[in-house]
């Protein structure tokens, strides 16, 4: 059976269907965001339980000590925590 569309048609048609899409979630490996992370897990009112609060200690002192990919990763890991937290 033989293709419809030539490999060129095909290219574009993939390039116009990924711009409909919204654009990607920017995330930043900053200290900035590690703050940002740590003040909207403080707003929570779960953030004070287990393991939000063990977590989110974790991810400060990592940011803090230069460690802000890891940092970062926990800290989002106390949100879901806190966020799953009735």
């Amino acid at each position: 059976m033989q293709s419809l569309l030539t490999p060129p048609a095909l290219l574009l048609i993939l390039a116009v269907s990924a711009t409909a899409e919204p654009g990607p979630r920017v995330t930043t490996d900053t200290a900035e965001y590690c703050g940002s992370l740590a003040a909207r897990l403080a707003a929570m009112p779960a953030a004070s339980h287990e393991p939000s609060r063990s977590l989110a200690a974790e991810g400060v002192r990592l940011c803090g000590n230069g460690h802000v990919r890891t940092g970062i990763a926990k800290l989002r890991r106390a949100v879901r925590a806190a966020q799953a937290t009735p």
